[in-house]
């Protein structure tokens, strides 16, 4: 998926947070020239507080300090995935089958970017999402974006 952090920016970031008994959803990173953005989003059980994601901005920060991966100046975010949960891997896919979803693709497929529709899960390295038009297999790799669509 075109919007996940390299390597070698996730291994310190990933035992940071699983240090503290957080589970980490996801690594965004934006280059930005001079000045980029990494955003982290953090998961536990119970859910997390601001305290939580002070507490884990610090900790990867240090970590960050340490092998200083990003060269330059960066934006370090840290939050809860929210109600409109991103999704990073496979197992998310999986996880949250029958969900509610919004997927932005590059390149475009069937001439289209965006998909909404009913998560039916992962079938051969492909989300399979159930629209109102009917069900399209999208192809891991090609998906730059993915979220839940909260219900209310």
């Amino acid at each position: 998926m075109g919007r996940q952090a390299p390597e070698n920016l996730r291994r310190p970031i990933e035992t940071a947070v699983q240090g503290l008994g957080y589970e980490l959803v996801g690594i965004e990173y934006h280059s930005q020239g001079r000045r980029s953005l990494l955003r982290v989003y953090i998961d536990a059980p119970a859910g997390v507080t601001v305290d939580d994601c002070e507490r884990a901005s610090r900790q990867i920060s240090s970590a960050l300090d340490v092998d200083d991966p990003i060269r330059g100046q960066y934006m370090l975010e840290v939050s809860s995935p929210g109600l409109d949960r991103p999704l990073f891997t496979a197992e998310h896919f999986r996880r949250f089958s029958g969900s509610r979803v919004k997927v932005r693709v590059s390149p475009p497929l069937e001439g289209r970017r965006n998909f909404i529709g009913v998560l039916q899960g992962v079938r051969d390295d492909q989300v399979v999402v159930v629209q109102e038009d009917g069900e399209v297999a999208i192809p891991l790799h090609h998906i730059e974006q993915a979220k839940l669509v909260p219900e209310f």
